[in-house]
């Protein structure tokens, strides 16, 4: 069965898990401060996942703001360094918005049957920007330290 709200969205299956459907691109350019290359000013995203899909952890090189529009509220992890935090976004006890500061890693979950938010990227999101987690030693470190998450590599 599908959720209505793929439907009504027009979502695609997204590489890092979930679905997705970017509904603004900026038509207004801007030279990215990580590697010089042109970029839109801002992307704007809709992001779906559904109970039991995770969002893998993945960094984008530019700074990007989540924003929990309805369903469950969201589990959203960061790594930087190898620290690793949790923030929930949505529900009645949490805030509707985090910012994952650029070449953070980040994944995320529903804490229910599912959550949908919404991400903005400035400068604007291209997959050449974005990278799943490569290095040994760092899925070795989520493997022993936080086995919990592994599922999130």
């Amino acid at each position: 069965m599908t959720h209505p709200l793929i439907k009504k969205y027009k979502l695609e299956p997204h590489p890092e898990g979930g679905f997705y459907r970017q509904v603004f691109r900026s038509e207004n350019k801007t030279t990215s401060y990580v590697h010089g290359a042109s970029r839109p000013a801002l992307t704007h995203i809709y992001f779906l996942l559904l109970k039991g899909q995770v969002s893998r952890f993945h960094r984008v090189l530019h700074d990007e703001v989540w924003n929990h529009y309805e369903g469950a509220p969201l589990q959203l992890f960061q790594i930087q360094k190898q620290q690793l935090w949790e923030r929930r976004i949505g529900g009645d006890n949490n805030d509707y918005v985090e910012v994952v500061e650029a070449g953070n890693f980040q994944g995320a979950a529903t804490m229910g049957d599912y959550s949908l938010v919404g991400c903005t990227v400035a400068p604007g999101f291209d997959f050449e920007d974005f990278s799943f987690i490569e290095e040994p030693s760092m899925k070795e470190w989520i493997k022993v330290a936080h086995p919990d998450l592994t599922r999130f590599i």
